[in-house]
């Protein structure tokens, strides 16, 4: 057999071992804002890559885990992306459970089993000395063959709260690499992702005048009538014909019925389909800020962490037929996944004008909630359709 038929049917006796992984990385409880638990997940992956890691130490989140093949991506090859951090906190949702059909956890889709898929198709290509020098030094000089596959790999720690530290991780790997595939949770009927929302934050503070609401009422300057204003206007920028949508999830203030209050604040999310779109949301939202307040109070907008949309590109296109064509040859699904709202590390490939594809990991559902699930048939296949991609342009293995 061929080196790429080895590993692939070396990997079709790994079920076993892949839910193995999954279970202690789901197990490790890695909610992204506690950093022990996260590094202590990490190091369970990194005992699973077959890769020399380079860990980039944070002090607020886990440390970012940064796998080097002896070709790296830069050298016109592909970058694997995936993060370890989860939504849930210990205490809220924890530890993996499994009915050999179905594998329940915090994690166990977004994304610790697209995790696994990455493990073992690195570890699959290892088998077979495809990650390093498979010839003597004299024979690989003398034949100019190449003896691994270009490809490196970064785990981040901290992408459900908009990859803050790691992004610039992201951008400085991304250079000169001919694609980038994000192994996101799997969408129903293997359909790849190829489009994402962008996605921003912002606080609108209101400024107002406090006053006792009986005896000075007249005097006061209020605010919450002001953050009222703002949002029932910017309420209307929503848009859904274009995928535009606001939503104002909290508002506080003030300090009791008597009294006029002097600060309110709204915090809203905002997305959006293109850059365009998202700088004229901008600015619209500026001028309501200003037309919304009453007499003597002012609103000021504060921006918080905000991501790129994933936008579609002649390149993406080819690159999900090519990565489809691999997961058909193993009874996958072939499609394209409509249009998503969430936000993923695929949107800053996508800026940097990599080729990006997402939502390679393992079929299931639920992800951000305590139903999260997994579709264990779907670990190999999943695997096997990434194995036959790394190795499409590698001609020695078919030997």
């Amino acid at each position: 057999m061929t080196k790429l038929e080895n590993a692939t049917h070396w990997l079709a006796s790994q079920q076993e071992a892949m839910e193995q992984l999954l279970r202690e990385l789901v197990d490790a409880s890695s909610w992204t804002h506690d950093k022990k638990g996260v590094d202590a997940a990490s190091a369970i992956l990194r005992k699973a890559i077959p890769l020399p890691c380079t860990s980039v130490p944070s002090a607020i989140y886990g440390d970012q885990s940064v796998f080097h093949n002896t070709r790296p991506a830069s050298q016109s090859g592909v970058l694997l992306l995936g993060h370890i951090d989860t939504v849930f906190p210990k205490e809220k949702f924890s530890g993996y459970r499994s009915d050999g059909r179905l594998a329940h956890g915090p994690g166990v889709l977004d994304m610790k089993g697209g995790l696994v898929v990455m493990a073992f198709a690195l570890q699959a290509l290892k088998t077979q000395g495809l990650l390093g020098s498979t010839l003597g030094s004299t024979e690989a000089s003398t034949t100019g063959a190449e003896t691994s596959i270009a490809l490196s790999c970064l785990v981040v720690s901290e992408e459900e709260i908009g990859s803050p530290e790691s992004t610039p991780l992201l951008r400085a790997l991304a250079k000169g690499v001919k694609a980038s595939l994000v192994f996101e949770s799997g969408r129903a009927g293997d359909s790849i992702i190829t489009r994402r929302k962008g996605s921003g934050s912002f606080t609108a503070v209101a400024h107002g005048r406090a006053a006792h609401a009986g005896n000075a009422h007249q005097e006061g300057a209020n605010a919450i009538w002001s953050i009222a204003r703002f949002v029932d206007q910017i309420q209307s920028f929503t848009d859904y014909q274009k995928g535009t949508t606001l939503n104002v999830g909290k508002i506080s203030g003030g300090m009791g019925k008597n009294t006029v209050p002097d600060h309110s604040e709204a915090q809203v999310d905002m997305r959006y389909v293109t850059l365009g779109e998202a700088e004229a949301l901008r600015l619209r939202i500026q001028t309501a800020a200003k037309e919304s307040a009453v007499p003597g109070t002012r609103i000021d907008v504060q921006w918080g962490p905000a991501r790129n949309p994933m936008e579609k590109t002649a390149a993406s296109e080819a690159l999900r037929i090519e990565y489809a064509n691999c997961q058909r040859t193993f009874g996958l699904g072939d499609g394209e996944c409509e249009l998503i709202g969430g936000g993923s590390d695929a949107a800053t490939t996508a800026h940097e004008g990599i080729p990006s594809i997402d939502g390679l990991g393992p079929r299931g559902s639920g992800f951000h909630t305590v139903e999260e699930f997994v579709e264990l048939n779907s670990l190999i296949p999943k695997t096997q359709a990434l194995l036959h991609f790394l190795c499409r342009d590698f001609t020695s293995i078919h030997k």
